[in-house]
């Protein structure tokens, strides 16, 4: 029931999004700036507290709590399950903000600032920091830990809905309840992987083009839709343990080599200065900007940055929360929050620092006129500061190449992904089923980007965020039950053990 009618609605906006895209846009942007403009509070409120509740989680009486049975042991090492994780979460969107996002935001800096000035500058790294560090990564903390507790710990299936049985109830959860949360995680799964198939596609084109004359066409596009879809479901189809690792492994290597390289052939001592004042600036403010608002200036700025990208993170949360979720076995909680929330934040923080801090280095001081750029082209950001550096075409070339294996790991994960919600939370779906997934996002992707559809679809799945940022909630108050429930059975078993032994013991004493 779930898988048909997630398609039918799927299709439905397909077809809107094909034959009327202006008119998807414009409905899209009007949900979109309603929950946005009434409901702004709520994300910023939702978003802290799961960002408190994912440290309580590791910090608390249950973090020694095993994913898994007790004498379990994780499925990967730690370097591959780090690769996953974070190959899945938004290891594209750091190579394709990394030298965009700080130039935007120096150009049109928030908090009233003027564009252009030092303080633009700082507040423009800072920034950067908060929307890629530990806001993002507990939605998918919180999301991922609670599926993987029911799944491994509790044997429940790996269903965003199985999550809620012990607030609502097994009949509720398997029920039309629990039908309404699955389809939501499987339309905003298939909205999210189908936007990103065609913006990543122009994303692989504008950097074809921009290294070797390319034109930005459809059928370049069609083409390069075409190899990357075989390339991700000959991946997704060899399984976890061969394509997604490997690939995530090679993403992870390719990402490091790139962010060395730029880090010794740059601005050395300034990316250091920049990584230093920037997470100074993030820590010390990182409560005011995660509650800031703008009612007495009627300022567009946060609604258009924060809250879009907080939307956007939640909006991502069934696919990246699933997938890391099935990757986790057998870690404790500690482990497992510390894991996903601190080292991929840490990485992202040094990433802004090396990419941003060098786009803003030959910006200022250097007279490159890359802001100028970003208006006109985000694409380019990341090429035209490459190009600043010795060997900055091989490292162009480098950089394209990264971004392909990354939207081909984004692409398998969200395959597998969608193959398990649409298969009762089987563990491992049939190939047939993510074969099936992966030919119909890569359709949808080409027929809205020759119709010019999916800007509308990418805001439709973003306005599907506020519902599921309620069931985020939910599940924090349902992980939260399960545990306290856990904790109390396991002092009842003490007890009646030390019962047990303390008679047992008077009984011998009293034989002796």
């Amino acid at each position: 029931m779930v898988f048909i009618i997630s398609i039918v609605i799927i299709a439905v906006f397909v077809l809107w999004g094909a034959f009327a895209p202006e008119q998807l846009a414009d409905a899209a942007n009007q949900v979109f700036s309603f929950s946005i403009g009434n409901f702004g509070w709520f994300y910023l409120m939702s978003t802290l507290f799961i960002l408190v509740f994912a440290f309580y989680m590791a910090f608390g009486k249950y973090g020694s709590v095993k994913l898994g049975a007790d004498d379990d042991e994780p499925e990967y090492s730690t370097i591959s399950w780090f690769a996953m994780l974070f190959s899945a979460g938004m290891g594209i969107g750091l190579v394709f903000w990394g030298v965009a996002e700080p130039l935007s935001h120096y150009s049109s800096p928030p908090e009233g600032a003027t564009g252009g000035t030092t303080e633009a500058a700082r507040l423009a790294m800072r920034y950067s920091f908060f929307h890629w560090g530990l806001h993002p990564w507990a939605i998918y903390t919180v999301i991922s830990l609670t599926l993987a507790y029911f799944q491994f710990r509790k044997g429940y299936k790996g269903l965003i809905s199985s999550t809620f049985i012990p607030l609502i109830g097994e009949k509720l959860a398997q029920g039309w309840v629990g039908k309404i949360i699955d389809t939501l995680a499987i339309i905003a799964t298939a909205f999210g992987v189908a936007t990103s198939l065609g913006l990543g596609t122009l994303q692989i084109n504008g950097g074809l083009s921009h290294l070797f004359g390319l034109p930005s066409s459809i059928l370049v596009q069609t083409l390069i839709i075409l190899a990357v879809t075989i390339l991700f479901l000959l991946s997704a189809t060899t399984g976890l343990d061969k394509g997604i690792k490997l690939l995530s492994n090679l993403n992870l290597t390719i990402a490091v080599i790139l962010m060395l390289f730029v880090l010794l052939m740059g601005p050395t001592s300034f990316i250091f200065d920049t990584f230093t004042l920037s997470l100074g600036g993030y820590l010390q403010n990182i409560i005011e900007m995660s509650l800031r608002l703008t009612p007495f200036t009627q300022g567009t700025w946060v609604g258009a940055w924060t809250l879009f990208y907080w939307a956007w993170w939640i909006a991502w949360a069934p696919f990246v929360g699933t997938f890391i979720a099935r990757v986790s076995k057998g870690r404790t909680i500690k482990e497992f929050v510390l894991g996903v929330l601190l080292v991929p934040s840490t990485f992202g923080f040094i990433w802004f620092a090396v990419f941003g801090g060098t786009g803003l280095r030959l910006e200022m001081f250097d007279k490159v006129h890359l802001a100028q750029a970003v208006k006109e082209d985000m694409t380019t950001a990341l090429f035209l500061t490459l190009e600043q550096l010795p060997l900055g075409t091989i490292i162009s070339v480098v950089a394209t190449l990264l971004i392909i294996t990354f939207f081909i790991t984004s692409a398998d994960s969200a395959t597998f992904v969608l193959g398990m919600l649409s298969s009762d939370g089987r563990l491992d779906p049939s190939n047939k089923v993510k074969i099936i997934w992966g030919v119909l996002q890569s359709s949808i992707a080409l027929v809205l980007l020759i119709s010019g559809g999916l800007n509308g679809l990418q805001t439709a799945s973003i306005a599907a965020a506020l519902p599921f940022a309620i069931i985020l909630i939910g599940m924090c108050a349902s992980l939260q039950k399960a545990l306290r429930e856990e904790d109390k059975l396991r002092v009842k078993k003490e007890r009646i053990m030390k019962k047990q032994l303390k008679a047992l013991l008077e009984k011998e004493f009293n034989e002796a």
